[in-house]
């Protein structure tokens, strides 16, 4: 097995690689809110592994927090919600070749340990091992123009890509992954009443697959132009925290109760407070956007304890996901098209993280196009 951040020499001869230079593009992490386009070494592959062209790569916001409160230490290439095509292949690679189009995940579970026998795939020591990377320490790699996917990933975590799919489209599988992740792990079913705290790209996938799911519905957002494009895709009703009482107005449209589900996708105090007034007893509370260690949270204990709200967290995604995800996406039921509305090449990927940091009206998914 290769091991991550060691360079492996491009021992490739005999699998039909196509062509591709010795150095690239890649925008590369240097400190706190540091983030320089460089000329650095296309990364060698060894036994088992490929080497991806990225075409497009999404701008999350767990990297923007790494990028912007210093929280891994320099030099690494970010960016993980990627689609490509593969340009090379080591030896060992079995079942993938030189110009298949792919979407390529960044972390993949053992699938054997103690945690991953429970499903808690993300707290398995192999999935916390990143296994993509545009060089220095793996970190994704998707914001330059070539990644070395490892042996273990282009085992299990990578999808092929159908020629009627884009790979804008194909770089959301990742996210709609974690959203589904968050779906289940809340239980929600047909027929519950959801409430959707912030509608960003994030909460609006999770409004749009909740919708898919049969649930009603409720977005929070002070922003009035996404909470348009929440009713755009299904919701029952759309409010401003400030101006609407969002717990009052959740309880008149459940007959007093409150909703049976609030998904938190913005990490502010003021937004699980309104999430915890807003649920109906016995209901829950899902944290989907605290990313930061040391980032408190107040709660009243009494809600959890004698109304028996439930406060659970998700993050990052369920391989057991990965088909449906994919075909969410290559059937359209997801039009995560929709929700795409800027694009930078990786020269202006300055802009790109400052956009998707400090969204103006109207700005919703970010896109790199190396």
């Amino acid at each position: 097995m290769a091991t991550d951040g060691l360079p492996f020499h491009h021992n490739v001869q005999g699998a039909g690689n196509g062509a591709f230079p010795a150095q690239m593009r890649a925008a590369v992490y240097r400190g706190p809110g540091i983030v320089r386009v460089e000329e650095v070494p296309v990364p060698a592959i060894g036994a088992g592994e490929v080497l991806v062209r990225i075409r497009a790569c999404g701008v999350c916001g767990t990297d923007l927090k790494k990028i912007t409160y210093g929280l891994v230490p320099p030099p690494r290439v970010f960016g993980h919600e990627m689609a490509g095509e593969i340009v090379a292949v080591g030896p060992n690679v079995e079942g993938w070749a030189v110009g298949d189009r792919v979407a390529v995940m960044h972390h993949v579970p053992c699938e054997e340990c103690a945690y991953c026998r429970h499903g808690d795939y993300a707290q398995c020591a192999l999935y916390k091992r990143t296994g993509t990377t545009a060089g220095f320490e793996p970190a994704g790699g998707g914001f330059a123009q070539y990644i070395r996917v490892m042996d273990w990933v282009v085992r299990r975590g990578m999808v092929r890509v159908p020629r009627h799919v884009s790979d804008e489209e194909a770089a959301f599988i990742e996210p709609v992954n974690t959203c589904l992740k968050g779906l289940n792990r809340a239980n929600v079913e047909r027929g519950d009443v959801v409430l959707i705290v912030g509608q960003g790209q994030i909460g609006l996938l999770f409004t749009a697959l909740a919708v898919l799911r049969g649930a009603v519905v409720i977005t929070s957002d002070p922003m009035e132009d996404r909470l348009r494009v929440s009713l755009e895709l299904g919701a029952a009703a759309a409010l401003r925290p400030g101006q609407d009482n969002v717990p009052a107005v959740v309880r008149s449209r459940t007959e007093g109760r409150g909703a049976d589900v609030a998904i938190v996708c913005v990490p502010l105090q003021e937004a699980v407070e309104q999430a915890f007034e807003s649920v109906r007893p016995g209901g829950k509370v899902l944290l989907f956007a605290h990313t930061r260690h040391n980032e408190p949270v107040v709660i009243d204990g009494a809600s959890v304890c004698m109304l028996e709200k439930a406060l659970i967290g998700s993050y990052s995604s369920d391989i057991r996901l990965q088909e449906e995800a994919a075909r969410l996406i290559f059937h359209r039921d997801l039009n995560v098209r929709r929700l795409i509305t800027h694009r930078f090449p990786l020269e202006r990927i300055g802009d790109a993280i400052s956009l998707a940091a400090h969204p103006t009206a109207g700005a919703l998914k970010v896109m790199v196009l190396p």
